[in-house]
This record gives structure tokens, C-alpha cells and sequence, in this order.
């Protein structure tokens, strides 16, 4: 096993017996050179820093005990932040209501407000201007994606 699938194999059990961390997942455990360890966490109630800092101190205490990553690493325990995709669901859950760029497996890509998801599908939907004679109706456009056909997903802010 490799060290960072028991390392995410921890923090599953860390959340199973916590109360504090009864709603956090682990996002992504990446090991740089240098022994820079970084865990990408998420919480469906926040990552708070305390969270974080909690995590790390588990994790740190693990490394120490037995020596994994010897005497000098460095270890980051932080929210994704909003630029890395989104994998999980319940990521998913959390930006409703955010615009969000998709690109789909066959590339088609979309850049419009997350509606609603769930554990199969997301909504996208988006305000189109059709023109009727004269007149200018707004029509709402809903586009179903389902999980197994998105490519990546970020969160696109307003600025």
C-alpha cells in the first residue's frame, strides 16, 4: 500500500471516530519531492482552521511515530480551494448556486450556474433570450450532466 492511501486510510478512520470530523472527506493526499506532504480535505459544514490544524497534528503524530517520512518533511492540511476541480458529490452539493465550468468527456463545455446535484447528476442552467416576432422572452435552460460524463469541474467566480 502506498503511503498515501494508508495516510487517506487514517484521516477515513480519524472522521469515522470524531465527532468533529463526522462530516469530513479527504479530497486528494499528494507527496512532493522533498517529503512535502499535502492534504487536500473538505467538510459539508466548512473546513474550519481549527479542522485543519487538528488533522495535520493527527497526521504529524502518525508520521513521527513511525517514521515515514524520516526525520524532515513538511506537512499542509488545507480546503481544496476553489481552482482545484471538483470530484466528489457532495462538492458538488455545496457549490449550488455558483457558476461552474464544465468540460465533458466528448469536450463539450459549459460555463453556466449549478442547479442542483445529487449522487448521479448535476443541473446546469442558464437564461436564454429567444426572440418571439418582436418580442424578447427569457427561457430558463436546464442541461443534465451526469458524473460519469464530466472530464473536470471548477467553481468560476465573479469578479
Amino acid at each position: 500500500m502506498e503511503l498515501t492511501e494508508r495516510i487517506g486510510q487514517l484521516l477515513e478512520e480519524k472522521y469515522a471516530s470524531d465527532e468533529l470530523f463526522a462530516d469530513c472527506f479527504t479530497v486528494d493526499i499528494e507527496l512532493k519531492p522533498g517529503n512535502k506532504l499535502y492534504i487536500f480535505a473538505d467538510s459539508d459544514s466548512g473546513l474550519s482552521l481549527e479542522k485543519c490544524q487538528k488533522l495535520s497534528r493527527h497526521i504529524e503524530h502518525i508520521l513521527d511515530e513511525n517514521g515515514w517520512l524520516g526525520e524532515t518533511y513538511g506537512i499542509e492540511v488545507s480546503s481544496p480551494g476553489i481552482d482545484r476541480p471538483l470530484k466528489f458529490p457532495r462538492q458538488y452539493v455545496k457549490n449550488i448556486g455558483r457558476t461552474l465550468y464544465v468540460r465533458k468527456t466528448d469536450h463539450t463545455e459549459y460555463t453556466q450556474e449549478l442547479k442542483s446535484a445529487d449522487e448521479a447528476q448535476i443541473i446546469l442552467t442558464e437564461i436564454v433570450v429567444e426572440r418571439d416576432g418582436k418580442k424578447k422572452l427569457k427561457k430558463e435552460v436546464e442541461t443534465a450532466i451526469p458524473y460519469e460524463q464530466i472530464e473536470k469541474a471548477v467553481v468560476k467566480l465573479p469578479f
